[in-house]
């Protein structure tokens, strides 16, 4: 997968998995990164999708309709990348915390329903739930960030709700920030994605018990 790599500052930061929206590239949310964490690797990956030359992490139907059966494929085959890019680079496989946006937030979301420990954390910018009927991984003490608009056209609130609620079912600590604002990434909403990383994974957190 096409994609860019930084290695980090500070050992032992959880590394940044960067997945962007629809009709971005590697390098969109990489400013994101360094307001959230500075010191950590990054790992940016450009979706394999196009969508009328605009690329995504999978494919959908229609606005908000979502292509099961190529977004497990496609959840597959990210997984089945990283576990690559870990050898390659040298970093730790199970410190690894995905931010995304929308479509990023979108397929970081589904690795969470369909893989125990992929992830050991996650900030997801305005997600959907991924997929319906299936039971989730245990997600036991992982600490999950949802950033919400309160007037997203796309993803609602009850939808943000409802994410929210399955991640807490099964174990994952979810913290749910809202924006009186609509799909868009604020500012302020990366600050509090920001607030959020630093007490639980910031120098220090484990020793505070939050990491």
């Amino acid at each position: 997968m096409k994609h860019v790599y930084r290695p980090g500052k500070r050992e032992g930061a959880p590394v940044l998995l960067l997945l962007h929206g629809t009709g971005g590239t590697e390098h969109d949310l990489l400013p994101v990164a360094g307001a959230i964490s500075p010191d950590s690797a990054v790992l940016s990956v450009r979706g394999n999708v196009l969508e009328n030359g605009m690329p995504r992490f999978f494919r959908r139907l229609a606005e908000g309709v979502f292509d099961i059966e190529d977004l497990v494929f496609r959840t597959a085959e990210l997984h089945s990348f990283l576990d690559e890019a870990a050898a390659q680079y040298g970093f730790e496989r199970g410190n690894v915390v995905a931010v995304g946006y929308s479509n990023g937030a979108n397929i970081a979301g589904s690795m969470l329903f369909h893989y125990e420990g992929t992830l050991k954390g996650a900030i997801l910018h305005h997600p959907m739930v991924p997929l319906r009927g299936v039971r989730l991984p245990g997600l036991s003490g992982v600490p999950v960030f949802i950033g919400a608009g309160e007037n997203d056209p796309i993803c609602r609130p009850e939808e943000t709700d409802e994410l929210g609620g399955l991640l807490s079912e099964a174990g994952a600590e979810v913290s749910v920030h809202w924006e009186r604002a609509g799909h868009r990434l604020t500012g302020t909403e990366v600050a509090a994605a920001a607030s959020w990383f630093a007490e639980r994974f910031g120098e220090g957190a484990e020793g505070r018990g939050r990491a």
